[in-house]
């Protein structure tokens, strides 16, 4: 089978698996955003056998490759979580007046975020794909200090060249009280962040870090370095905030703590 035929029967395994996942009847699954049931969640790629072995074997946790997909609406499960701790939390509702920043917006977390009537709102990115979103690098944010009361990069840091930077802006940025969401994935077992500047091949990128344009992957001490340039920790965990919520049932992965963190006052 040539390259063109695999991809082509794999879009259409897709398009058929996203027509059955719509049919709403016996539906036990729902999707938070949309509100829609639906049968099942869309895997990312092949599900977990897309996954690099040493990724698996590092216990990485980020995105759920087996239930990533909302086949109604098209959120992703990172969409889906995010969306679900910070309603926990009555964050959300606190969206009402407040100004924020989006990097890499994700298009149905920002359509919720519009509804909520922030009094700013940029969304931001390296490479915008659209005029909507200004051409903006996290590690050189063109705001004064103390202008965000909220910052999302969600599932960002690890593809940024200069984290540390990164986060030093993010704190300059951040009013005092002010909150960031920083979700990245990150290994259960490495006891220490891993980057190298010779795994710099997308090969090389995939198999060390997860994706082809990853430049890290993160470890066991991801906290202390979000932490690094002043931000204090407000990550929480599924099984503390979220006890009741089925992972299977609302597409989502258990295993991903809400990575929150404050400016502090």
């Amino acid at each position: 089978m040539t390259l063109f035929q695999r991809s082509f029967t794999s879009a259409v395994t897709h398009q058929m698996l996203r027509m059955l996942g719509r049919v709403p009847l016996g539906a036990s699954c729902r999707c938070i955003l949309c509100n829609k049931k639906v049968q099942f969640f869309l895997p990312y790629q092949d599900g977990g056998r897309s996954v690099p072995p040493l990724l698996r074997e590092l216990r990485t946790v980020g995105s759920d490759p087996d239930h990533f997909e909302c086949p109604a609406c098209g959120c992703h499960d990172r969409e889906r979580h995010a969306f679900m701790y910070l309603s926990k939390l009555g964050l959300v509702a606190a969206w009402r007046g407040q100004a924020i920043l989006h990097f890499a917006p994700e298009s149905h977390l920002r359509s919720l975020i519009q509804s909520h009537q922030p009094a700013i709102y940029i969304c931001a990115d390296i490479s915008p794909q659209e005029p909507s979103v200004v051409r903006m690098s996290i590690e050189a944010i063109p705001h004064d200090r103390n202008t965000f009361d909220f910052i999302i990069a969600n599932h960002v840091l690890e593809h940024v060249d200069n984290y540390v930077l990164a986060l030093q802006e993010i704190y300059r940025c951040l009013k005092p009280g002010g909150l960031a969401l920083l979700q990245v994935p990150y290994s259960e077992s490495l006891h220490t962040t891993f980057e190298d500047p010779g795994v710099e091949t997308p090969l090389a990128r995939l198999n060390a870090y997860g994706q082809e344009d990853h430049l890290r992957l993160f470890g066991r001490d991801v906290v202390d370095r979000l932490c690094s340039t002043g931000l204090v920790s407000c990550v929480r965990h599924h099984e503390d905030l979220l006890p009741d919520v089925d992972a299977t049932v609302f597409g989502v992965n258990r295993r991903e703590s809400l990575l929150l963190f404050q400016k502090p006052y």
